[in-house]
């Protein structure tokens, strides 16, 4: 069983840029399943398929498959009623962990936030100074959220 665990913060400054070491874009959409999501994205020219369910504290159960390319487009764009998110996605390492940058686009526009996933969730890391607030458990800063109810409203 895949089950992800991972903090969320939101980002100030651009400090964190001088660390990337690969970028990318993503768009990906959100339908609810049960109690969980299924997620489409589409990044480095590949369609993938999540499905997430709650589990307990910071942890979800989390299962990904490649898909065609071109049957991601079409859910993103017209299965799912065309509401996605758009970000570019930077990889970089700190404290000895590789963090995630994701800086959001289109309705978006204006959120960076980044991600560390763990071991387990009493996992102690360093959190850099430019990730300034957790937003952990904050339906807010869910993408599936976001996809629906842009951070410009």
């Amino acid at each position: 069983m895949a089950i992800e665990t991972e903090r969320k913060y939101l980002v100030e400054g651009d400090s964190w840029k001088k660390l990337v070491s690969s970028s990318y874009e993503l768009k990906q959409s959100y339908e609810d399943v049960g109690n969980g999501v299924m997620r489409v994205r589409t990044a480095r020219g590949k369609g993938y398929v999540t499905l997430k369910f709650a589990n307990s504290g910071i942890s979800r159960y989390e299962y990904e498959y490649e898909i065609p390319l071109a049957d991601a487009k079409e859910i993103i764009e017209g299965l799912f009623g065309g509401a996605h998110i758009e970000k570019i996605r930077h990889e970089l390492s700190y404290g000895g962990k590789e963090w995630i940058v994701d800086e959001f686009k289109g309705r978006n526009e204006g959120l960076v936030m980044a991600e560390i996933e763990l071991e387990s969730e009493d996992e102690k890391t360093p959190v850099p100074e430019w990730a300034v607030h957790e937003v952990t458990g904050d339906y807010r800063y869910y993408n599936s959220y976001l996809s629906k109810n842009p951070y410009s409203k």
